[in-house]
């Protein structure tokens, strides 16, 4: 089996890139399963709710034995460790291994807290990294609300780079208040990590994910969120970081090119800022129901991180049985992206394009 590479440099233009796969039903071709091995996480983060976790739910080694075979008949070429920080899990090597075995990629998204413990058996594994970065030292500890995160961290980068430096170790930072006006000082950062590439994304804060069932209220949100009183600064880092970092745009270290940073981040947060209705969300371009899946630590399956649940692999259907269901066919078929709530709001929307 063929692997999707792991965290593909942007195109030179993305007007140029392919186009993106197909949204076929039913799904016969998965390339990205996103798995949530453990249910717990080793941060206690402004932006996320997953720490407040009490149960410490896990997928097992066997688990991912008995649903493999589906994988494989749907063409999975990447697994995604996700959560919850993966690496609390009781026996994660074991978990990795029949995923590496059938020829799967595996990319381990992950605080950096633990990855100095497991740098040497990590570099068997996965063949790709991409740690949370809030900031300079100062701003990412406070973020992740944890003494010497930032230290720990650089730390952990610099163990799997002496462990195998061809593994890949990219970052992404979560914008919001408390950061969004060190998006250079981000960049400098990730540079003096030794980090391959780094990306931004907007802080969620509408939607039930990151363990909040039934979403924040309005007075923590805007705790994170942007308000109208902020954007200017915003604009004004975003100008500045496409003039003083031209060259880390232009040879893919920054991920996003300025104008889709500029959409990412300007437009979301002043969509979300201003009144309902005066001004609209960028536009959304996803096919991430037709070609990923979500599997989390109870078993639940969803479609992508943030809608609904399509079933749980613990009620006895296959994961084929539940990705291909007339419920979910009838539920991708219905789905207007342009008019959805959580499809317009979404910060992390997944465009998958075809590959040579």
């Amino acid at each position: 089996m063929t692997t999707l590479a792991p965290s593909p440099r942007p195109q030179a233009s993305e007007l140029l890139a392919a186009p993106p796969l197909p949204r076929t039903d039913p799904i016969e071709r998965l390339p990205i399963l996103i798995l949530f091995p453990h249910s717990r996480c080793n941060c206690r983060c402004l932006m996320c709710d997953i720490w407040r976790e009490k149960r410490k739910d896990e997928l097992s080694a066997e688990d991912v034995q008995r649903w493999l075979p589906d994988w494989r008949l749907l063409g999975v070429e990447r697994v995604v460790l996700s959560g919850g920080e993966a690496l609390l899990h009781s026996d994660l090597w074991a978990f990795c291994a029949p995923l590496k075995e059938a020829g799967i990629g595996i990319t381990l998204l992950s605080t950096g807290i633990l990855l100095t413990r497991d740098a040497e058996e990590l570099v068997r594994w996965c063949d790709d990294v991409v740690v949370s970065l809030d900031g300079p030292r100062e701003v990412h500890d406070h973020i992740r609300n944890l003494p010497r995160a930032y230290d720990k961290l650089a730390e952990g980068v610099a163990a799997v780079r002496n462990a195998d430096p061809r593994v890949t170790v990219t970052g992404r930072c979560t914008v919001q208040r408390a950061n969004y006006r060190e998006l250079r000082a981000t960049v400098r950062a990730s540079h003096e990590l030794g980090l391959e590439r780094i990306s931004f994304l907007a802080a969620d804060v509408s939607s039930e994910a990151f363990n909040r069932p039934g979403g924040w209220e309005a007075e923590r949100a805007s705790g994170i969120s942007l308000g109208p009183e902020d954007l200017l600064g915003l604009a004004a880092e975003l100008a500045a970081l496409e003039y003083e970092h031209a060259a880390d745009f232009a040879s893919g270290f920054i991920a996003e090119s300025a104008e889709k940073l500029h959409r990412r981040l300007y437009l979301y947060f002043a969509a979300l800022a201003s009144e309902e209705g005066k001004r609209d969300f960028p536009a959304v371009e996803c096919n991430a129901p037709w070609v990923s899946s979500v599997v989390e630590a109870d078993g639940t399956v969803r479609p992508c991180f943030f809608q609904p649940p399509l079933g749980n692999l613990r009620q006895g259907k296959t994961f084929t049985e539940i990705l291909n269901g007339p419920a979910a066919i009838a539920w991708r078929r219905g789905l207007d992206m342009e008019r959805d709530a959580i499809c317009r709001r979404c910060v992390c929307s997944l465009s998958l394009r075809e590959t040579s």
